[in-house]
């Protein structure tokens, strides 16, 4: 957690539990510019990336990726420049010898929001797709999926103990998004 930017080495880098003791994400990431790596619980890397707060984007990604999020390690700089940011980042992929799966196949699980139309069971896909239904029915029909992907995702989140509030978006859950209100 120095602020050295001389690149790194992720392997010199001590792991931050992502949920703590206390059921809380580390908050002294909170406000930091970084760059973060995040592990699942047997430590194998699954996502690099890099962020303006380094602590919201530790709970989108926990969101997305609940069973992939146990471990994670950060390298903070003072000021935001995208070429430093990127450069360690570039560094610890090449340093982990593969692409790990949320910068490579499984992206878009990683970076953007939970598109709930994917998780459709064939029931919701069935009311969803009935040709009676107008634009309202459908939506409603989304909006009740989305909450239960939410619920699923929270139930996930407490059994790992977490205590921290989190609040999807209401606005995308029409469209059938699950994002973080920020």
């Amino acid at each position: 957690m120095t602020n050295e930017i001389n690149n790194p080495s992720l392997a010199n880098l001590d792991y931050f539990p992502y949920i703590d003791a206390e059921g809380k994400l580390p908050e002294t990431f909170q406000g930091k510019i970084g760059v973060y790596a995040i592990f699942n619980q047997e430590k194998l890397l699954h996502f690099v990336g890099y962020s303006r707060d380094v602590y919201l984007s530790l709970q989108q990604h926990l969101v997305r990726q609940p069973e992939q999020c146990y471990w994670v390690k950060v390298q903070t700089i003072e000021r935001p420049s995208r070429t430093v940011l990127e450069n360690i980042e570039n560094a610890w992929i090449a340093e982990n010898g593969t692409i790990p799966p949320g910068n490579g196949e499984n992206k878009e699980k990683w970076t953007q929001p939970i598109n709930v139309k994917n998780l459709m069971t064939a029931e919701e896909q069935a009311s969803y797709n009935n040709p009676a239904n107008d634009e309202l029915a459908q939506i409603k029909v989304v909006k009740n999926v989305a909450r239960r992907v939410e619920a699923e995702i929270f139930k996930i989140l407490e059994s790992r103990g977490l205590q921290l509030q989190l609040r999807f978006n209401p606005k995308l859950k029409e469209e059938g998004l699950l994002d973080l209100k920020s």
